[in-house]
């Protein structure tokens, strides 16, 4: 079952999102779940990235090294 929400935005995010929605011919609200969709999965990348790097067990290897691993 959907929920609703609802939110404040300043004057020039309402009307850029109002823009947005009247060029891709969407509603807002389908903008704002897609861009929340986005923000979930780029925090997850996010997340695992920052934890992998406070991992002192985790290996860092150089771009070089990559490549060579990857037979690019």
């Amino acid at each position: 079952m959907p929920h609703t929400i609802s939110l404040r935005l300043k004057d020039g995010a309402f009307e850029k999102l109002g823009e947005l929605s009247k060029e891709l011919d969407r509603s807002k609200s389908y903008i704002v779940k897609k861009a929340l969709n986005q923000y979930f999965e780029n925090y997850a990348d996010y997340q695992i990235a920052l934890d992998r790097l406070k991992d002192k067990d985790d290996k860092i290897i150089s771009a070089e090294d990559m490549r060579s691993r990857l037979g690019l």
